[in-house]
């Protein structure tokens, strides 16, 4: 059985990454990319499914963990009776080949350690074939994929599996080096695994230590922005939202979905928030990501693709694993790049127009994809769509769709107007003034006295906080406060906010998920933009202590059982967190960024 979510800790490359558990098991790796197949899967399945476990021979070992400053070099310290030893994890980061570092250091006295390997390519079906080579490693190889193992005195066994034993003292190192590279290519040469430590660490270091953001709570901020780099993949410039899929919104529920790809959804937030931070050419990678991702003909427009802009995301699910804790089915790819979702067309607007605001160098091709863009979106934005929380049933006039399909119109206004671009400013200006009253007057209940989730509904949706964030109301209109107001009395649990209620928004699912972490990160900032500093604070504070203990995140989180929920580590999450740090600490900073200037 897989660890709990929290007890899971990140190490990456920016090209994949790797969850360890705090037992010193590597439970989750796909290579050579985060969409690639996993070789270990015991995440989503038992170890049979693929899995690395380096820790003490005995079970009563006593165990601690950190990264090491803010790196993504982790280091898990184990105790016995008789000694202690830290394992220290990493994905080397610069190589030509993905390369996993395990080394395992002696601190005190003297600790039995144990090794076990479980490659299993094609995430957990295929069993490699296992040979050593001449210079004493290991080789599996299955179809396309090779993995090397370096270190260490393995032994093979029957059922596939590689391990070894050994005794650690104190002042002495095992290093073990899992390298992969394509089947069909030599393998690669040898490697030392402490040259590859000082180059992974120091990069992670000169990274952090740019991060410009000053304040009560650096380390929190500084770190999740390690998280946003470590998610990029570096060859494009592609940040997916998590390097999972599957892990459920519900223990034992079908809400499981494949996150390893790139939502244009995001984009605003994660430009902002690496402009913020003072990483202009990540915000620029990422803006470059998107052009690409969204070119091509507008009326294909797909809200998320793969990690070098990708289309096609076919969902199928995995028969052979049994989902984590029993949470069926494992979905590989996802379906909901094939739907309509009108909130896309407000996020690339915005985060181009941020782009220039940010003074990121400007491109003329892209404000010809933004009109192009627009034009389409004055022939579908009055249609029904699946919305922000991609449903998965019929369609409907999401009162957030709309609102940013607002935002949309309202950006290339202000774009054409501040840097004397070129477009039907006054067809435009119309369409807007139409948007804004429509939605005022059809996604606004007055006997609730607020905002409501579809046209002529009554009930709530989180994705609503952003109404003020984004420009389109002031925060102390009433109605905004008005729906501020509900979403704390009938959407929270706990004191954390959930996205709607599941049990009654009919989207195609059984009922029944967690709190959603960036919707409660959204009611702080509108709590910072209405003047109630202090409820914000302890709301920020309340959701910082929710961090497991290095630091990270998932999606969601069940305040009744106090578990994480969902994929692991959340982008959107970390994200929310670092822009509501800024916001508190300089008076509503990215809460405002937005929202500058918008025009009704």
């Amino acid at each position: 059985m897989a660890a709990r979510i929290e007890d899971y800790a990140l190490i990456g490359d920016c090209r994949s990454a790797a969850l360890v558990s705090c037992e010193g098991s590597v439970d989750w790796l796909c290579w050579p990319r985060f969409d690639s197949d996993a070789c270990f899967a015991a995440l989503l399945g038992s170890p049979a499914h693929g899995r690395w476990l380096v820790r003490p021979a005995t079970e009563t070992a006593r165990v601690t963990r950190r990264y090491r400053g803010l790196t993504l070099v982790l280091e898990t310290q184990f105790e016995t009776d008789e000694g202690a030893a830290t394992l220290i994890d990493f994905l080397a980061i610069g190589r030509d080949h993905p390369r996993l570092v395990r080394i395992v250091k002696g601190s005190r006295g003297r600790v039995a350690m144990m090794s076990e390997l479980v490659i299993r390519f094609g995430y957990g079906a295929v069993v490699p074939w296992i040979t050593h080579l001449e210079d004493g490693r290991l080789r599996a190889i299955a179809g396309p994929d090779m993995v090397t193992v370096q270190g260490g005195r393995p032994s093979l066994y029957e059922d596939q599996r590689t391990a070894s034993r050994f005794t650690i003292t104190a002042g002495e190192i095992v290093a073990f080096v899992l390298s992969y590279s394509p089947s069909h290519l030599p393998p690669p040469a040898p490697v030392d695994a402490q040259e590859l430590l000082d180059e992974t660490e120091a990069f992670w270091r000169n990274w952090g230590g740019r991060c410009r953001y000053k304040g009560p709570w650096e380390d929190a901020v500084v770190h999740s922005h390690v998280v946003l780099k470590a998610l990029t993949y570096g060859p494009t410039g592609g940040i997916v939202a998590s390097p999972t899929t599957s892990l459920p919104e519900l223990i034992g529920g079908q809400r499981n979905w494949d996150y390893r790809f790139c939502w244009l959804r995001d984009a605003t937030f994660t430009l902002l928030s690496l402009m913020n931070a003072g990483y202009y050419n990540e915000a620029k990678a990422w803006r470059d990501w998107l052009l690409r991702a969204a070119a091509g003909t507008p009326t294909h427009l797909q809200p998320m693709h793969g990690v070098a802009g990708e289309r096609r995301l076919t969902e199928w699910e995995l028969p052979w694993l049994p989902g984590y804790e029993e949470s069926r089915p494992v979905r590989i790819g996802n379906a909901a790049h094939g739907q309509l979702q009108i909130d896309v067309f407000g996020e690339i607007m915005d985060a181009m127009h941020q782009a220039r605001r940010g003074g990121l160098e400007p491109s003329h091709e892209a404000w010809e994809l933004q009109r192009a863009l627009i034009e389409h979106l004055e022939t579908i934005w009055a249609k029904p769509d699946e919305g922000i929380w991609e449903i998965r049933a019929r369609r409907r006039h999401f009162t957030h769709s709309k609102v940013m399909a607002w935002v949309a119109l309202d950006r290339a206004i202000r774009s054409a107007e501040q840097f004397r671009l070129g477009g039907p400013l006054e067809r435009w200006r119309a369409l807007r003034a139409r948007v804004h009253e429509e939605v005022c007057r059809r996604g606004y209940n007055t006997d609730l006295g607020a905002f409501v989730q579809c046209y002529g509904g009554k009930t709530l949706d989180a994705s609503l906080l952003l109404l003020p964030i984004v420009g389109f109301l002031p925060a102390d209109d009433d109605r905004v406060r008005g729906t501020v107001e509900a979403i704390q009395k009938r959407l929270m649990v706990d004191g954390l906010v959930l996205r709607y209620d599941s049990a009654v928004t009919q989207d195609g699912l059984p009922p029944g998920e967690g709190a959603f972490l960036a919707c409660s990160f959204w009611l702080a900032d509108n709590l910072v933009l209405l003047g109630r500093q202090k409820e914000a604070r302890a709301l920020f504070e309340r959701l910082l202590d929710l961090r497991n203990d290095v630091g990270l995140l998932a999606e969601e989180y069940d305040p009744r059982a106090r578990r994480h929920l969902g994929n692991f580590p959340h982008v959107f999450s970390h994200v929310a967190l670092a822009d509501t740090a800024l916001n508190l600490t300089k008076t509503g900073q990215p809460a405002r960024q937005r929202s500058q200037e918008a025009a009704v």
